[in-house]
């Protein structure tokens, strides 16, 4: 089967970023949102981070007009097209909500289709409990992914080699960087870089050094381009919160603790830039 027709189920900021590089390379994709509000604002996140590729000359205005001609926004899932090729899911990070899209998409979704999640964590074994366990893996895209080149591709226990193949062949199509990951807790980039910011938190709850002196050791230090809790703020306190939780259930190891000044602010909701406050106000 080649893969033509893409569906994307979510319209957030993982969700509008791989609709646009698909449709950029010019897929057909299936935006898919829980109504026509979420998939129009997603549509205009989309228009604008391509404004922002044209005026860095990366494509043209051209290139543009015909990437959002190629997305077709939808409103639920149940709406999802039944000859979609490839679903990709990009909702947060929550297993019981994944498990109940893939159950209803099993059903809708012609049988040959593949099915991926772009989960930065969960059990692409688990999920595949839903259906199609041959034809089920992980697409883990990078943020911001129009910029970032690295997708990890995540093989479940019964994930074909066939399967993989096809979607590292699609990945090296969007001129990404694929990388061939096993089905662990955190995968590779998530069980190096989150238990690295939960150190950090550590580091600042045990007032070792200021928030600023903590990203400036590692920005001028390490080479890092943004310090480690600003880089938890970008992606937000919570998502980093259920990350370490997933990885401290998954290995039972008391390594993978979440810092108790993590969830202290996500239960007080500081969540970073998308609250307006994390460890630095914006």
């Amino acid at each position: 089967m080649e893969i033509k027709k893409i569906s994307v189920i979510g319209g957030g900021t993982m969700g509008n970023g791989i609709a646009h590089v698909f449709a950029l390379k010019g897929f057909d994709v299936n935006l898919v949102e829980m109504n026509n509000e979420l998939a129009d604002k997603a549509l205009k996140t989309i228009s604008s981070n391509l404004d922002r590729q044209v005026k860095k000359n990366v494509i043209s205005e051209e290139d543009k007009t015909n990437t959002l001609k190629n997305i077709k926004p939808v409103a639920g899932i149940e709406n999802t097209p039944s000859d979609s090729d490839l679903i990709i899911e990009a909702v947060y990070e929550n297993k019981d909500v994944k498990l109940n899209i893939f159950n209803k998409l099993n059903g809708i979704i012609k049988e040959e289709s593949i099915f991926a999640s772009n989960t930065s964590s969960i059990s692409i074994t688990e999920l595949s409990v839903t259906g199609r366990p041959d034809r089920f893996i992980g697409m883990h895209f990078m943020n911001p992914v129009p910029v970032m080149k690295l997708v990890e591709i995540i093989r479940g226990y019964s994930t074909s080699d066939a399967t993989f193949n096809q979607i590292k062949e699609l990945t090296l199509k969007l001129d990404k960087t694929p990388v061939e990951v096993h089905d662990y807790p955190g995968f590779i980039s998530n069980r190096i870089l989150m238990p690295m910011i939960n150190e950090a938190i550590f580091a600042l709850m045990e007032g070792v050094a200021s928030k600023e002196d903590i990203d400036a050791v590692m920005k001028l230090g390490m080479n890092h381009p943004m310090g480690p809790l600003t880089l938890a703020d970008f992606i937000g306190l919570d998502v980093c919160l259920a990350i370490m939780e997933v990885l401290y259930n998954g290995y039972n190891d008391s390594k993978y603790r979440p810092c108790p000044l993590l969830k202290k602010m996500v239960a007080a909701g500081k969540l970073g830039r998308k609250s307006g406050e994390g460890f630095y106000k914006y």
